[in-house]
């Protein structure tokens, strides 16, 4: 009988964000574009100097790191060391405050009640499975003072997705890296299967990703679960409403 290794029994998110994928990530990243979502954030979560705000996902710390440098403390939580690591170099050169936590989310402790606001923003809400989701939303309910208030952004919300389903798809990432990818709905679990493929050069990395999709009711209805009441579902960063095949969305949700 095979026995699984560490890495077969990890989601698949503990891994992917390494070299070529890790860095065709950072590279499709528009500068102009995460300020407007670093001021839409300052904006909708009511930030101030000296607010404690959760970066969820944090990455490399591309919002993270402009809100710190507006005097707000930051805790951010990433999977992959890559991140974590240029996230704690550039926050040190910068001498801004900013704690880093190299782990997942959902087995990561906190005090209850430790922050004024969170957000996870750049298209990884939809990594966690049904009951994981469940549990992530009451991790971040319970962390939230009374009032406070939680961000997300995904891509991959029903709406969204189906209404133009591409079951393969392409394009290039600035640099010479080159992005395919292979799309199969399983609708009984609900999730995409994407089998997704990074060249550059002579290096190939495919890696096989679950994206869970869910509508926006049933986030709605998540949410409330949790004791976040939503506030605001925005297709843009102008805040207008969501509606059917917007390509994205920006939810607001207050701890009740």
């Amino acid at each position: 009988m095979h026995k699984l290794n560490r890495a077969e029994t990890l989601a698949w998110y503990h891994t992917y964000f390494e070299g070529l994928p890790q860095k065709a990530w950072k590279l499709n990243q528009d500068e102009e574009y995460t300020e407007y979502e670093v001021d839409f954030l300052r904006d909708t979560l009511d930030l101030k100097e000296g607010s404690r705000v959760l970066d969820v996902m944090a990455g490399y710390g591309r919002h993270a790191l402009p809100l710190a440098d507006l005097g707000i403390t930051m805790t951010c939580i990433d999977l992959s060391k890559e991140y974590c690591d240029e996230l704690q170099k550039i926050s040190k050169q910068e001498s801004l405050f900013v704690n880093v936590i190299c782990d997942d989310i959902l087995a990561t402790s906190f005090e209850k009640k430790s922050f004024d606001a969170a957000y996870c923003i750049g298209n990884s809400f939809s990594f966690f499975p049904r009951e994981d989701m469940q549990k992530f939303l009451q991790k971040i309910a319970d962390l939230l003072v009374t009032g406070g208030q939680f961000a997300i952004h995904t891509e991959n919300l029903a709406e969204s997705i189906f209404p133009n389903f591409q079951v393969r798809n392409w394009m290039p990432v600035a640099g010479d890296i080159t992005y395919l990818v292979q799309n199969e709905y399983h609708p009984e679990e609900g999730f995409i299967e994407a089998e997704q493929t990074f060249i550059s050069g002579t290096e190939k990395v495919t890696h096989t990703v679950r994206q869970h999709i869910y509508t926006l009711g049933e986030l709605n209805f998540m949410f409330q679960s949790a004791g976040l009441k939503v506030i605001g579902a925005f297709g843009n960063l102008e805040a207008d409403p969501f509606m059917l095949g917007d390509e994205q969305l920006y939810l607001i949700a207050r701890k009740i």
